[in-house]
């Protein structure tokens, strides 16, 4: 089991992410914190050490992506929370980045990943590929496609 100060200092440097990655697969808040909490558990009790922080970053993401996954299972997509009301940080972007997230949470879960990795959280193909067990090849394919997808929704003028 980890200790306290480790798993204060992984909640303050990894939260925001996990509840990002949560809120763009559950859309809903009340979800997204109680995987927020179900992800940090699994940190709490897992006892392997990480190679580094980036393995551990992986790691988080994986465990994360996930616990999402199930949950949606469980819950069969049961969503009680509108697009609009996300966070109260949707509400101060500016409308076009809006229409953005809005069409990135539309698309496919596959392209909806790997944007999401690579455009958010700024991970190469090679690091999604690892987090994701694709590989490389395939994730730059995702991305164009997922490219291609919002280029289409967003009306085609736009660079993405």
């Amino acid at each position: 089991m980890r200790g306290e100060q480790e798993v204060e200092q992984a909640i303050e440097l990894y939260s925001d992410m996990i509840r990002r990655i949560c809120l763009l697969h559950l859309n809903n808040h009340e979800d997204t914190e109680d995987v927020l909490q179900e992800v940090f558990l699994k940190y709490v009790l897992h006892s392997v050490g990480f190679e580094s922080k980036e393995h551990e970053k992986a790691w988080l993401i994986r465990v994360t992506l996930n616990a999402c996954k199930d949950l949606k299972r469980k819950l069969f997509r049961h969503s009680t929370v509108p697009l609009e009301v996300l966070s109260e940080e949707a509400a101060s972007v500016v409308p076009e980045q809006m229409e953005i997230l809005e069409t990135v949470l539309s698309l496919p879960a596959k392209y909806k990943d790997v944007i999401y990795l690579h455009y958010y959280e700024g991970y190469t193909a090679k690091e999604i590929g690892t987090m994701l067990h694709k590989k490389e090849n395939t994730v730059y394919s995702l991305l164009s496609r997922g490219r291609e997808l919002l280029k289409q929704k967003l009306g085609g003028g736009r660079d993405v």
